[in-house]
């Protein structure tokens, strides 16, 4: 059994036999209504703590839910960076050298633990876009355009996975990053 499995059913029987004891209470002490109320009493303070503590316990369980979620949200997007960075490093000085590989390989690593698998499809169809052009190690203005709508596409399923999880939004965003980088 789970570890949370084992506390709720100590909870159910301390619950179950608490309630069982102070009925009984309650019921031996028909004739002195002043300790029926104390029983009340009782009663009224632990229903209260069992519920404080459950609405505790979740609360405790969406807050480091939040947490986990923020810290995946900033490694992704940090990591994204500095792909795109990277990728604009390389245009900027017009070749591809053996080090710019190794350090894409990394980053290919780096891609594949955190990214959704729309994202890793299309990085992988930008990886073949790079390696098409790193073969002769110059990038011409006819590979930087190739290079650059690989990478528009590849930022729109990169947006997808950050921001956006409606479908027909994500079509009509891949449609203007695609227009966008055809009309510079």
């Amino acid at each position: 059994m789970s570890k949370s499995a084992n506390y709720l059913l100590i909870s159910l029987i301390t619950f179950i036999g608490g309630y069982f004891f102070l009925r009984y209470a309650y019921l031996s002490t028909e004739n002195i209504p002043f300790a029926q109320e104390i029983v009340l009493i009782i009663l009224g303070t632990i229903a209260t703590i069992a519920i404080t503590a459950a609405l505790l316990n979740k609360q405790s369980e969406v807050e480091i839910e939040k947490e986990q979620r923020v810290k995946l949200f900033d490694l992704k997007s940090t990591l994204y960076f500095e792909l795109i960075e990277f990728i604009e490093k390389i245009i900027v000085k017009g070749t591809i050298d053996e080090n710019d590989l190794i350090a894409l390989e990394f980053l290919t690593h780096k891609i594949s633990i955190i990214a959704n698998p729309e994202v890793l499809q299309e990085y992988s169809n930008f990886i073949k876009i790079i390696k098409n052009t790193s073969q002769d190690a110059k990038i011409t203005s006819l590979e930087s355009d190739e290079l650059s709508s690989g990478l528009a596409k590849l930022c729109a399923k990169i947006r997808y996975d950050l921001i956006a999880k409606d479908t027909a939004s994500t079509i009509d965003v891949e449609k203007m990053i695609k227009s966008n980088i055809d009309s510079i």
